[in-house]
């Protein structure tokens, strides 16, 4: 669809103005896989371009981007894990949940 075509570029350009794609070269950029663009839309843009990912992408994929990559960095990311718990994915007891879900990440690791 070119309407995702567009929103993946806006948001490509505005993580580059962020300077968030400073480990990628210049070329490699542009073929960012859709993990790393949730990841990096959900850590350094506004709720627009947040509010975007809901357009193009599956809510169920971007709560598994979530879960999977800024949950377990949960003391880094403790008030963003909050606000993104509570205002997008309607969660009731947000502190609970992400201490829980950390928790399974790091049993996870362990075994």
């Amino acid at each position: 669809m070119e309407s995702d075509k567009y929103i993946k570029s806006n948001l490509l350009n505005k993580l580059k103005q962020e300077c968030s794609f400073w480990s990628y070269s210049e070329n490699s950029v542009d073929d960012v896989p859709d993990d790393i663009l949730i990841e990096k839309t959900l850590v350094y843009l506004d709720l627009e371009e947040i509010n975007q990912l809901f357009l193009i992408f599956p809510f169920g994929k971007v709560k598994r981007v979530w879960l999977e990559r800024l949950v377990p960095q949960e003391e880094y990311l403790h008030t963003l894990n909050r606000f993104l718990a509570w205002y997008y994915f309607k969660i009731r007891k947000p502190d609970t949940y992400l201490k829980s879900m950390a928790t399974r990440h790091l049993r996870q690791l362990l075994s």
